[in-house]
């Protein structure tokens, strides 16, 4: 600012301060004394940070395995929640592999739990500064959003909130809205990072976090439900890894810690109301990503940034009771495939094609009890 001298002490416009600058000389090049502070403040975080996350443990190009038992955990309680649940699937414990059933390296489609994945590129975005924020207008990007239309958020498509191509405004009521989560991805990919989703994908999270399979935002084809995630559960579980550690990936902040935390500690208010249903315009030709507008009724309470948290909802009920409250779930097809991230337990559990879960809520708490006895 003119006028205002580094000490903070405001002087004219156009006159100097008397006071001799302090500086240090290194290497021959004098330097002024606070350069050095900085520097040393530096240092002595990253030496912090180096101390406290000095236990901890990483996969590198394979994860590490250990005995379930060897981590505190009861093989048999897993293998029954294993044989329960069916398909194929994970437990991370500590950051290692201690549980797994079914084929580790088979990648398939993962249905609505690829949400957070979409809203972690898009909080990138917000740090990258390709979008200003979460409250910004997706309308700046999308200039075909008019009328009722125009006034949607990120934020309001990341929470099912957006009322897109339905009677209800922007931010009016919940809806559970696979139009508007297709609207999320394209604009996104083609209008914010203008790549192909599959290379936004690579660049931002599967080369640092080391996806060791195959893993592409068109599972089915280029031309058939674009943005539909197709991954292995153990790099599923790496996905998952990241968040439980602040959005960090060994010594990188991979996404701000503040992002991370607002994603999942968001719900929308249990009281909000639910959307009549009733169809309005959308952009000519929008695709959805795989079902309709209106698709379940649950969620507020329960629903933040795409994650599913263990809130509670209108009834006071939790998502799942055999969990605890800091637990949060990416669930596709009624949980027929799941990521479930415990930070409590420092535990994540992921399955894929697990058929008897599919909207049988009661075996899927069945599935969560288990794990809470495996401890």
């Amino acid at each position: 600012m003119r006028g205002l001298a580094r000490g903070g002490t405001r002087w004219p416009s156009g006159a100097r301060s008397t006071q001799p600058r302090q500086s240090v000389r290194t290497s021959g090049v004098t330097r002024p004394w606070y350069h050095r502070a900085m520097q040393w403040i530096v240092v002595s975080l990253l030496l912090l940070a180096s101390v406290l996350h000095a236990g901890e443990v990483w996969p590198g190009e394979h994860w590490e395995v250990r005995d379930a038992a060897e981590v505190g955990l009861k093989k048999e309680k897993l293998e029954a929640m294993a044989e329960l649940a069916g398909g194929r699937g994970c437990v991370v414990k500590g950051g290692t592999m201690v549980f797994a059933w079914g084929e580790q390296s088979k990648s398939g489609d993962v249905a609505s739990a690829m949400k957070p994945v979409i809203t972690t590129l898009m909080l990138m975005a917000v740090e990258d500064r390709k979008i200003g924020s979460v409250d910004d207008r997706v309308a700046i990007f999308e200039p075909r959003l008019v009328g009722k239309n125009e006034g949607i958020t990120w934020r309001q498509l990341a929470s099912q909130m957006s009322g897109y191509g339905l009677v209800e405004r922007a931010g009016e009521a919940y809806s559970y809205n696979d139009f508007a989560l297709a609207l999320y991805y394209d604009t996104l990919m083609e209008k914010v990072y203008r790549e192909k989703g599959s290379a936004v994908l690579k660049k931002k999270l599967g080369e640092v976090l080391g996806f060791e399979d195959r893993y592409t935002f068109e599972v089915f084809g280029p031309g058939d439900r674009r943005g539909r995630l197709g991954i292995s559960v153990r790099d599923f579980a790496r996905f998952g890894l990241m968040y439980m550690r602040g959005g960090r990936w060994k010594n990188k902040q991979v996404v701000r810690e503040d992002l991370i935390r607002m994603a999942i500690t968001s719900p929308i208010a249990a009281e909000t109301k639910l959307t009549s249903g009733k169809e309005a315009e959308m952009i000519g030709g929008q695709r959805s990503i795989g079902g309709t507008r209106n698709i379940t009724k649950e969620g507020p309470g329960w629903y933040s940034f795409n994650w599913w948290v263990n809130g509670k909802n209108k009834d006071g009920k939790r998502l799942y009771e055999n969990l605890p409250e800091d637990a949060y779930v990416a669930s596709g097809h009624g949980g027929r495939r799941i990521m479930v991230i415990v930070p409590s337990w420092d535990v994540i559990v992921v399955w894929n094609e697990a058929e008897k879960m599919e909207e049988r809520r009661e075996r899927q708490e069945q599935a969560m009890k288990l794990l809470r006895e495996a401890r």
